[in-house]
């Protein structure tokens, strides 16, 4: 959840652990911090709040140096305030460490150092690490950082900063992201990608338990034995304006307007087109035919947004394919004790590729049998590392903790899964195949399109910002896409919402409903045309005011809605693509009326890191 940044060089640290800080605070924004080391001076800067807090901090108390941390962090033990900020510093005062994840033997780990004298100021598990550090160093920082990550029970990534070797930044992960860089004037650490982009493209990317030396000129990665070990460079296409706002007030607009970039970039290196005749193409498809015909069932295993890609799934396979699919919570997976096997395929669904609860999924699937595809956006990510095959969402960084792109990415990328099983098991034939890639890539300009629609929705906004709850219904696969459009409502307008099966109304939410009640009805599957319209009925009867999303052209609607707003016309199963960019831009407008900070939602970061 939390940011990490740091940097040892020749450039004055200060400007770029703040500019890095900016580029993680969607990672968190409870507090933020940075030390440096300046000569034989290390020193710590932090406050309760954003990083405009700790910018007008530091020119109050300037630092300086050329090496250090900095951090922002998402709370998980000890509520936000200046002292639970991080870096965390021993007793002494000569180290400083910033940390991501969670400790979980933090309490007797802090029992047992107490007793050996030393003190505490704050109620983090970080505080333990570096009070660890100081406990084991002897002369050799190194083995002080391994003994005390053979200490450590959770997860973690961790930037180090000492006196005791004053040329050297160390770090190092367990089962929460961390990247390293080299430019010509130093290197860097990050917790994500884009906060480094301005200086370097070429990253190395730690794997769990190693510890990571750099210095202004070099850098050595070890395993958790101290020996070195040898990792590839990875060189990453984005560029620094792509991952900033690009003229736009928030990156949440930004990267809506990137949809369609997103979804074709998505589909593109997928398909060939050869005489007007589409197809997949099999380099570009990572699961073979004979493994295809084995699979008996298929799990969708994901968290928030995601697990709503999942949704969708399920319903187009067990509809057209006749599988049998599981939609599982990332979170719940584990501790159900699922029955699961070889014979069964796990797709699991992460934009950062880093979530806790989704990579602990994996783990357990995987150690009984099953094989895992992961659909990822972040390249050499945890879980695109450790899956058994991998299928990237191009969707390019995704700053906004209100994920938009990345969605509609992975919902593109999950159709063309659903065509290669349905070729290899000999479901669909060739024309089918043609007939829905050319759909999916008609996809793309039909999203460009609805944004002729935003001062509609805009509108609506104004109207009905002040709004305490919002119900959302649908059936079917209509009822995935209202459960999506509920999330990314109450995730930046912090308005209560919730998402229905329709026929579920009468089953005891219908009692919630009263006069001017907002209902949005989500109806664009024709077969469910008549069902919808009667729950539909039933609320507006009892004083509800109702929108209704419907396809172009389909005026069924029209006599029991108040508002009706369209999308283009497309396959069913590919509807929620398009049906999704209004509710994001509903979203928007109404964070925006509410005077709410849109890509940084109170008590939410974008990336779960932690369980």
């Amino acid at each position: 959840m939390c940011g990490i940044i740091g940097y040892i060089g020749e450039k004055p640290v200060v400007p770029i652990l703040l500019s890095g800080l900016e580029r993680l605070e969607y990672r968190g924004y409870d507090s933020a911090g940075i030390a440096t080391l300046n000569g034989d001076k290390l020193e710590v800067r932090k406050v309760k709040g954003k990083i405009s807090n700790l910018r007008s901090l530091i020119e109050r108390e300037p630092i300086g140096g050329h090496m250090g941390i900095g951090h922002t962090r998402w709370a998980t033990h000890g509520e936000p305030n200046d002292t639970n900020a991080h870096p965390h510093m021993n007793t002494a005062g000569d180290i400083a460490i910033v940390h991501n994840g969670i400790i979980e033997n933090y309490k007797e780990l802090k029992d047992s150092l107490t007793k050996a004298g030393k003190t505490f100021i704050s109620q983090t598990d970080t505080e333990v690490i570096v009070q660890l550090l100081d406990y084991y160093y002897d002369g050799d920082m190194m083995q002080a950082v391994l003994k005390t990550l053979g200490s450590l029970q959770g997860s973690y990534s961790l930037g180090i900063v000492t006196k005791h070797s004053p040329d050297k930044l160390y770090c190092a992960r367990k089962d929460s992201p961390l990247v390293v860089g080299k430019a010509s004037h130093g290197s860097f650490i990050a917790s994500d990608i884009p906060a480094i982009l301005e200086y370097s493209r070429d990253v190395f990317l730690l794997d769990n338990m190693e510890v990571a030396v750099l210095t202004k000129d070099d850098i050595k990665i070890y395993n958790e034995l101290g020996q070195e070990v040898k990792k590839d460079v990875l060189h990453v296409d984005w560029d620094v304006k792509t991952a900033q706002k690009g003229g736009f007030k928030h990156y949440m607009m930004k990267e809506m307007h990137e949809e369609p970039i997103a979804l074709k970039d998505t589909l593109s290196p997928g398909i060939i087109e050869e005489n007007g005749f589409m197809r997949l193409r099999d380099d570009q498809m990572p699961l073979e035919s004979d493994y295809i015909k084995n699979i008996k069932r298929i799990f969708f295993v994901a968290c928030g947004t995601a697990y709503h890609c999942g949704l969708v799934g399920k319903n187009i396979i067990e509809k057209q394919l006749r599988i049998p699919v599981i939609a599982d919570i990332a979170s719940e997976f584990r501790y159900r004790d699922p029955i699961i096997g070889p014979e069964d395929l796990v797709i699991v669904i992460s934009q950062s590729g880093e979530t806790a609860d989704t990579i602990a999924a994996m783990k357990l699937a995987q150690s009984r049998g099953a094989k895992v595809l992961a659909i990822c956006n972040v390249v050499g990510s945890t879980i695109a590392r450790e899956a058994d095959f991998v299928c990237y969402t191009w969707a390019g960084p995704e700053i906004s903790v209100c994920s938009t792109k990345a969605y509609v990415s992975q919902l593109m990328m999950t159709y063309i899964l659903i065509l290669d099983i349905a070729r290899k098991r000999g479901i669909f034939d060739d024309a089918r195949i043609s007939a829905a890639l050319k759909e999916l890539s008609a996809l793309p300009e039909k999203n460009r399109i609805l944004f002729e629609h935003k001062e509609k929705i805009q509108q609506f906004a104004s109207r009905n910002y002040g709004r305490e709850s919002v119900f959302f219904i649908g059936r079917g696969l209509d009822y995935a896409i209202a459960q999506e459009a509920s999330l990314k409502l109450k995730e930046i307008s912090y308005i209560h919402s919730e998402a229905l099966a329709a026929g579920e109304l009468k089953h005891g939410t219908i009692a919630l409903l009263e006069e001017g009640t907002l209902v949005i009805a989500i109806a664009l599957q024709k077969e469910l045309a008549e069902k919808i319209k009667s729950n539909i009925t039933e609320c507006r009867v009892r004083g509800a005011k109702i929108l209704t999303l419907v396809r172009r052209g389909d005026h069924f609607f029209d006599d029991v809605s108040d508002d009706i707003w369209e999308i283009p016309d497309t396959m069913p199963e590919y509807t929620p693509t398009l049906a999704i960019l209004p509710m994001q831009l509903l979203a928007y407008y109404t964070s925006v009326q509410r005077g709410n900070d849109v890509d940084m939602p109170r008590n939410l970061a974008k990336s779960v890191t932690v369980e």
